[in-house]
């Protein structure tokens, strides 16, 4: 059986897989950092409303949610480069962090979520006794 390839069509489908398309965008980008005793991670999301963001919490995984709704269709596009639609993205959170305490903000198409370390994670000191029955600490 004789195949034909066109790579410009398989370059187009490796995109639409990194890229995703207009109708389903495969990004959204953020940035994540510690800071202090809380992490904090920035999704960029920007023409989103604030009403169309969706953020959930379930067994230490985070979902962001947001959608861009598509233009009216009576315009005559010369360009549409900006993906519209639903964007999804998922975080698996670890075991040292408070899901209970969530805190989330949104301004100037960046959506903040602020989660602080639990208690338990956090770094503590023991005191040992030595054999002269003076205690010392000793950070854990």
């Amino acid at each position: 059986m004789l195949m034909r390839t066109d790579p410009f069509r398989d370059m187009d489908r490796l995109a639409q897989q990194l890229l995703g398309t207009a109708s389903r965008p495969a990004l959204m980008t953020m940035d994540a950092w510690r800071e202090g005793d809380e992490f904090v991670v920035e999704f960029d999301l920007p023409g989103v409303s604030p009403d169309s963001v969706d953020l959930d919490v379930e067994r230490n995984v985070l979902t962001v949610k947001a959608e861009r709704p598509a233009l009216n269709g009576d315009r005559e596009l010369i360009a549409a480069e900006r993906p519209r639609g639903v964007f999804s993205r998922q975080l698996i959170l670890g075991d040292n962090l408070d899901t209970e305490n969530v805190d989330a903000s949104y301004g100037a198409g960046v959506l903040t979520v602020r989660i602080p370390v639990a208690e338990q994670a956090k770094p503590r000191k023991i005191m040992i006794n030595t054999d002269e029955g003076d205690r010392q600490a000793i950070n854990a």
